[in-house]
């Protein structure tokens, strides 16, 4: 079987992702706050992905795919942000990455078909306000993945994908009661929040062959709200 790596696998995007790749790949997982027991072919590890280099993690020699799920949604005016907040989100969200994807793209290579998801958002297209810290933030990261894809290429693919709000632990702030829920429902021409699942479909078609001919792309799974005015 295929080897996955996945940092941050322990809940919401990461977990699905885990759960659905489970009996086809060999998924190396990491987890931080939240200590998850293996199940199937899914072994984790702890990992604090703002403190740890990734050698201390036990890994193959090669590795099929690889996919980044840690992320932040730090929302305030932009006049109220404070530059350490804007360095750890760049940190959490491009620097770190880079920084794993240098390490582990020999063992990526060599499989002459790896494949690397990453997480951007649709704050960092559409204007929203007090998005500031998030759309710098993956903003980048959607560049640096276009960067890396001509870097990479032809032996691996790198690919993005954007979601809207979706019902995970990270947002629950923003979902915790059902007039949050039905209110930033109605904000997408789906009317619906978007589920983990929804995502985690995308990434999984992306680790595999069937999408072998596609890289350096934005993908967007966000109920219509990047390209519909309702």
């Amino acid at each position: 079987m295929k080897n996955i790596l996945l940092i941050g696998g322990s809940t919401g995007i990461g977990k699905s992702i885990a759960l659905a790749l489970s009996g086809s790949y060999n998924v190396f997982a990491t987890f931080h706050k939240n200590p998850t027991f293996d199940f199937g072919t899914v072994n984790y590890q702890p990992f604090d992905v703002l403190n740890d280099t990734i050698d201390t993690i036990n890994l193959p020699d090669t590795i099929d795919g690889f996919v980044y799920c840690p992320g932040s949604i730090n929302l305030k005016p932009f006049d109220r942000y404070k530059p350490a907040e804007l360095l750890e989100d760049l940190q959490l969200n491009v620097l770190k990455p880079l920084e794993i994807i240098g390490t582990i793209k020999n063992k990526m290579k060599a499989t002459k078909n790896g494949s690397i998801v990453l997480f951007s958002s649709v704050a960092a297209e559409q204007g929203f306000p007090y998005h500031t810290q998030v759309a710098i933030s993956k903003g980048a990261l959607t560049s640096l993945s276009r960067t890396l894809a001509a870097e990479l290429s032809p032996h691996v693919r790198v690919n993005t994908i954007a979601p809207s709000l979706t019902n995970t632990p990270l947002a629950h702030k923003f979902l915790n009661t059902e007039e949050k829920i039905h209110s930033n429902a109605k904000k997408h021409p789906l009317q619906a929040i978007g589920q983990p699942e929804d995502i985690a479909n995308l990434a999984v078609f992306l680790l595999s062959e069937q999408s072998s001919w596609i890289t350096a792309q934005t993908l967007h799974v966000d109920g219509g709200i990047s390209k519909l005015k309702m």
